[in-house]
């Protein structure tokens, strides 16, 4: 008996060496994939900034539509190894108003196409949006530097559609760019697709990657 006891004990001391061991490996491995990959901020141009949100701190940058990679928001991209991964947040926007809202008439219905393109102008991938403003609540957040008595600006963040995108390795650079824009209120439903329109908002713009060399 005293024989069995002690393998019993040595195969218990075994297997719990190698659950250490194991646990271990384990750690060292989700630390070395930890320390490949690198998130932070993007390198952003935004040629038509919305604003900074007065609740959370945010840059609101507005998607217009148009037909040239060049002018939407550029996308900086930093010198990576393998695909790199773009995330935003895509938001619609509202015109708020305070006596639309007090007579029950500020009803509106936003679907917003946005794309994602190569400087060459080949599509990467689409982003759609959609929300419903009925009271103030529905907003996402309210934009500082309006001209009148409160200092916010009419226009504002309708909801929020996180959008996560990857990208091949090769690419330096990205464009947002807006497709159409749809908003559907009691009174009818109304289209836009002109270029310069803006069609959506995008906040949070975020890249993870392996840093590595800029391929020339």
């Amino acid at each position: 008996m005293a024989s069995w006891a002690r393998r019993l004990s040595v195969v218990a001391l075994g297997l719990g060496v190698w659950a250490l061991s194991s646990q271990a490996t384990l750690a060292n491995g989700q630390a070395r994939r930890s320390a490949a990959t690198r998130t932070e901020a993007a390198q952003v141009r935004c040629p038509a900034e919305l604003g900074v949100g007065v609740s959370t701190g945010r840059v609101f940058c507005d998607v217009l539509i148009g037909r040239d990679p060049s002018e939407g928001i550029l996308v900086a991209l930093p010198p990576h190894t393998g695909p790199i991964t773009l995330t935003f947040d895509l938001h619609n926007r509202h015109t708020y108003s305070e006596e639309q809202v007090r007579a029950g008439r500020a009803f509106a219905r936003y679907l917003a196409v946005v794309g994602v393109l190569t400087m060459n102008n080949d599509l990467v991938s689409r982003a759609v949006v959609v929300s419903e403003f009925r009271v103030p609540r529905d907003l996402f957040d309210r934009v500082g530097g309006g001209a009148g008595p409160t200092g916010l600006k009419a226009v504002a963040p309708l909801s929020i559609e996180s959008v996560t995108v990857e990208l091949r390795a090769d690419l330096d650079q990205v464009s947002l760019l807006g497709e159409r824009l749809t908003i559907s209120r009691p009174d009818g439903e109304y289209r836009f697709a002109a270029p310069g329109q803006p069609v959506a908002a995008v906040s949070n713009i975020r890249v993870e990657y392996r840093p590595g060399r800029r391929r020339n």
